[in-house]
């Protein structure tokens, strides 16, 4: 896993062999977005460390899906340290196990691509959501950070946006893997479509993908032009 420096003493990313988490700092309160694979919680755990902060101060886990690369250790963390997770209310029954992971519905080129994503993403372990969340709820943390709800890729989908520091995370809305585009693997590509178009116009400053090195220059002006460029 590499630990990449995004805004310093404020934000930072966690990456994976496929996707990425992100640790957000209020000072010593910590929260974390998204939360690798199955069997990834003692790195997380040791890159929080390696930062000189306490993974006993991780408040919160807001998932922004249901897809295992990116719950997979939220619930071993929980347990841990107390953190609650946190997840929209159309995701929350899949995360818990209580419904099976939706399957997309794939174009030609992403089906090798999904294929081998299913073959080295290990499944997620039910997991509690502590809070069930709607579009434009706030989640306790960043100085007003809140929900949006952005479904397509699933139905719970959500981007979690901070408007007083100028970030949004678009979860798997938006990749960053080459050129800036929609998501893969999407259950829903029309609605995706319009979800990357309505993350796009919040105008970030900031944007952090699950899948992609984050945007932090011109990165208004690049998301609105991706989604313009975008069809369903």
């Amino acid at each position: 896993m590499d630990l990449i420096d995004v805004l310093p003493n404020r934000l930072h990313m966690l990456r994976f062999p496929i996707g990425q988490a992100y640790l957000w700092q209020d000072g010593e309160a910590l929260t974390l977005i998204d939360a690798g694979s199955a069997g990834s919680a003692a790195e997380i755990e040791g890159a929080i460390r390696s930062l000189g902060l306490d993974p006993g101060r991780l408040e919160r886990i807001v998932l922004t899906h249901c897809h295992g690369d990116h719950i997979g250790a939220a619930g071993e963390l929980a347990a841990r340290w107390g953190a609650r997770v946190l997840a929209h209310r159309l995701d929350a029954p899949v995360i818990r196990g209580e419904r099976p992971v939706p399957e997309p519905v794939l174009l030609d080129w992403e089906v090798p691509l999904y294929e081998h994503a299913l073959s080295v993403v290990p499944g997620a372990p039910p997991t509690p959501v502590d809070q069930e969340v709607e579009d434009g709820d706030a989640l306790g943390f960043g100085d007003g950070a809140y929900a949006v709800h952005a479904p397509g890729h699933t139905d719970g989908s959500i981007g979690v946006h901070l408007p007083r520091h100028g970030v949004l995370f678009t979860g798997d809305c938006v990749a960053a893997v080459g050129p800036l585009m929609l998501g893969v693997f999407n259950v829903d590509r029309a609605r995706a479509v319009d979800s990357f178009r309505r993350l796009a116009a919040l105008a970030p400053a900031v944007a952090c993908f699950g899948h992609g090195d984050p945007l932090t220059a011109d990165t208004a002006a690049a998301l609105e032009k991706a989604a313009a460029e975008t069809t369903p």
